[in-house]
């Protein structure tokens, strides 16, 4: 189980630092494109940018991994509202910050026994 959540969490990390972060820090008009659809001007592109990765970077530290978790819900939050925002597809764009939340979480709870005794599925 915990192996579980650490692949899961590589996982996470890696998206959020590769397919996330990297476009936005390398300013590509993959980043772009969507930023402007949701209505965000460009020179906040760096800004999300660094901080996806300081959530990334905080969640994948054992120490910091619950703080890493509520802050990348924050962003995954913020990310929901402007797609809901401009009425973007709801299961494919909106919900895509449920999805990959969950996995978030789920990740961390696999992984950490604390996480599993805070949050018990069955006692």
């Amino acid at each position: 189980m915990i192996r579980t959540g650490w692949v899961l969490s590589v996982l996470v990390t890696l998206f959020l630092l590769g397919a996330s972060a990297a476009p936005k820090l390398m300013n590509s008009t993959l980043a772009l494109d969507p930023m402007t659809v949701v209505g965000w001007p460009a020179k906040y592109m760096l800004l999300i940018g660094l901080i996806e990765v300081l959530c990334a970077v905080l969640y994948i530290i054992p120490r910091t991994a619950l703080l890493g978790a509520v802050l990348t819900t924050g962003l995954l939050s913020a990310a929901l509202a402007a797609n809901l925002r401009v009425d973007n597809p709801l299961f494919s764009h909106t919900l895509f910050s449920v999805y990959f939340g969950i996995l978030v979480w789920v990740a961390l709870w696999l992984r950490e026994p604390k996480i599993r005794n805070l949050f018990p599925i069955i006692r």
